[in-house]
C-alpha cells in the first residue's frame, strides 16, 4: 500500500466522486459538483488536499481563506461558502476556513482524517496564517438534547464521558472550540442544528511575515526500551506493540524505533529444540510480523523502525531490521557485523547492502548492535547525507551496553549527526540464551555549541521499560557542518586516507 497526501487535482474529481458516495451514502445532497471543486483548485490549488491511496482518491479536504477583519466568521456555512461560490475567499487573508474533510468508509481504520489535519496544520504554518477555523457539527446530541444543552453536551465530550464522532475528532487534533453557533446547517437534525466553531492557533504566526519557510526543522523520535516478557499468543505481542505505536503517534512523533530481537518473547514454544532450529521457527512469523507493524506505521502516521527480526533467504539466516514507512513504503536492513555468539548459537549471516533511507522527515541510517562498533560504516552513511542513525541493539551484560552507547556516542560527533539507541530490559527465563537484558536507550549528538555540553540529548532510566521521546533540530546540524568549531566531515585529509564502500551485494 502506497499513501500519498498532495494537491488535490481537476483529474481526481471521478475518483473523489466515489470516495464522496461511499462516505454520503449516496446523498445527492452531499456531493460536491465539478464546477465547485474546478473554482477551488483555481483559487487556492495548495489547500484543496487529497489522500491517494495506490491511486485511489481515499480522503479530501476542502479549504479557503478568509479575513477575519472583513468575514463573520460565526455565519453559517452557507454563507461562509456564498453558496458554493466562495466570493469570501481572500488570498490576502489571515485565517484558513475547512469548508469539507471526507475519509472512504473502505479506508478510516488508515487514519486517514489526522493526516489531512496535519497537513492543513503545516501548510497553515507555511503560509504564515493566524489559525484554522471550521464549524464543525455535533451529530451524537440529538441523543442528548433533551437532558443536556449544547455548551454542557461540549463539556462531556471534552471530558471524554460522551463521544460525539465529530467533535471528539477535532478535539484530540488539538481544536477548541471558540464558539456555539445555531442554525449553521439547517438541516442537521442529528446535531439539533447546532454546532461549534473550532479553531486551532498557529503558535508560529508573525503578524507581520508575509510567509515562512516550508521546510521543515525538526524531526520528533520516539524509542521503546522493550520490556522483555512472554505473551500468551501472538495477538498479545501485537496489543503491546501497537500500545508503544499509539502513545507515541499521540505525541507527535516522526519515528519510533524498537529493539533488536524485540520479539524473541515468541521462541518460548520452541524452548526444547537447538538454539539455532528456535530462531529457524521463529523467522517464520517475521513476514506476518512485518506486515502488521506496516499497518501500524499507516494507521498511526507514524515511521517504524522495526527493531530486528531473523529472515532465513535461500538457506541463511540474517538479522533484519525493516523502516516501515507511514506512506506504506517498505525498506529493509541486514546487520552487517555478527557477533560471534549470533554464528555460534544462531548460524547467522552477515548482509551486504549499505545505504541511506529517504523518508519524510529526513535522511537516516539503521546499523543494528555490533554494527556501530565498526566506524567505516556511520562514515560510509554520513558521506551518503544521513541525518539521524537508529540503533536498535540487545545487550545482556553492562559491559557490551557500554560498547554500544560509548561507539554510538562516537559515531554521533565524528560524523556530526544524531544517533538514537534503543535496547530491551528484564529477562526471559524460559528463551534459551535470551535470559537476561540491560539497557538505557538514549539520543546522542554532535559535541558543539548548538548541542548539550555532555552530547547527550535525552535518556531513558537504566533497566526500566519506558518510551524516550525527544526531539533533534536538523537544521543544527546544517550549520554544523558549515559553521561549527570544527568541521570533521570537511576537515578530513581525504588526499592522505579515504573510506569507500567496495560495493554493495544485495
Amino acid at each position: 500500500m502506497e499513501i500519498q497526501i498532495r494537491p488535490l487535482q481537476i483529474t481526481d474529481y471521478d475518483g473523489m466522486l466515489k470516495s464522496m458516495h461511499d462516505a454520503y451514502n449516496d446523498d445527492p445532497s452531499e456531493t460536491w459538483l465539478f464546477s465547485d471543486i474546478e473554482t477551488l483548485v483555481t483559487l487556492f490549488p495548495e489547500g484543496q488536499l487529497c489522500v491517494d491511496v495506490d491511486g485511489y482518491i481515499a480522503a479530501v479536504a476542502l479549504t479557503i481563506i478568509l479575513n477575519s477583519k472583513t468575514t463573520k466568521l460565526e455565519s453559517s456555512y452557507d454563507i461562509i461558502t456564498d453558496n458554493g461560490k466562495f466570493l469570501k475567499h481572500d488570498d490576502e487573508g489571515d485565517i484558513m476556513y475547512g469548508i469539507e474533510i471526507f475519509v472512504s468508509p473502505k479506508f478510516r481504520k488508515l487514519r486517514l482524517g489526522r493526516r489531512l489535519y496535519d497537513a492543513r496544520k503545516e501548510l497553515c504554518e507555511q503560509l504564515n496564517l493566524k489559525s484554522i477555523m471550521a464549524g464543525g457539527r455535533i451529530p451524537n446530541y440529538h441523543n442528548y438534547s433533551n437532558t443536556l444543552s449544547p455548551r454542557q453536551y461540549i463539556e462531556k465530550v471534552k471530558m471524554k464521558e460522551i463521544y460525539d464522532s465529530t467533535l471528539s475528532f477535532q478535539l484530540s487534533n488539538d481544536f477548541y472550540v471558540k464558539k456555539i453557533l445555531k442554525h449553521y446547517l439547517p438541516d442537521d437534525l442529528e446535531s439539533m442544528e447546532y454546532a461549534t466553531l473550532l479553531e486551532w492557533n498557529n503558535i508560529y504566526h508573525e503578524p507581520e511575515a508575509k510567509s515562512n519557510s516550508a521546510t521543515k526543522k525538526t524531526t520528533r523520535i520516539g524509542l521503546v526500551q522493550w520490556q522483555m516478557r512472554l505473551f500468551p499468543d501472538i495477538q498479545a505481542f501485537y496489543d503491546q506493540i501497537e500500545f508503544f505505536v499509539q502513545a507515541v503517534s499521540d505525541y507527535g512523533a516522526d519515528f519510533i524505533m524498537f529493539p533488536e530481537f524485540f520479539n524473541t518473547p515468541l521462541m518460548q514454544p520452541y524452548n526444547d529444540l537447538q538454539e539455532i532450529r528456535a530462531m529457524q521457527k521463529l523467522a517464520e512469523s517475521t513476514k506476518e510480523i512485518v506486515a502488521k507493524m506496516q499497518e501500524f506505521a499507516i494507521s498511526y502516521n507514524v515511521n517504524i523502525i522495526a527493531g530486528s527480526m531473523p529472515v532465513k533467504e535461500r538457506k541463511k539466516l540474517y538479522n533484519v531490521s525493516y523502516l516501515c514507512h507511514r506512506s506504506g513504503k517498505l525498506d529493509s536492513f541486514k546487520k552487517v557485523h555478527i557477533t560471534p555468539n549470533e554464528v555460534k548459537y544462531y548460524g547467522l549471516s552477515g548482509g551486504n547492502d549499505i545505504k541511506v533511507f529517504d523518508t519524510d522527515a529526513g535522511k537516516i541510517g539503521i546499523l543494528i548492535c555490533y554494527d556501530v562498533e565498526f566506524p567505516e560504516l556511520s562514515r560510509i552513511l554520513a558521506d551518503q547525507g544521513m541525518e539521524i542513525l537508529f540503533v536498535p541493539f540487545m545487550t545482556d551484560t553492562q559491559n557490551g551496553y557500554t560498547r554500544v552507547r560509548c561507539c554510538a556516542q562516537a559515531r554521533a560527533i565524528e560524523n556530526e549527526c544524531y544517533v538514537a539507541i534503543a535496547g530491551s530490559v528484564g529477562n526471559l527465563p524460559k528463551v534459551n540464551n535470551m535470559d537476561i537484558q540491560y539497557s538505557q536507550s538514549a539520543v546522542f549528538t554532535p559535541s558543539d555549541f548548538a548541542f548539550p555540553t555532555n552530547a547527550i540529548k535525552s535518556e531513558a532510566t537504566p533497566n526500566t521499560e519506558a518510551v524516550l521521546i525527544c526531539d533533534v533540530d536538523l537544521y543544527a546540524l546544517k550549520e554544523l557542518h558549515e559553521y561549527g568549531t570544527v568541521k570533521i566531515l570537511k576537515d578530513r585529509r581525504k588526499d592522505l586516507y579515504k573510506i569507500q564502500l567496495l560495493k554493495n551485494i544485495t
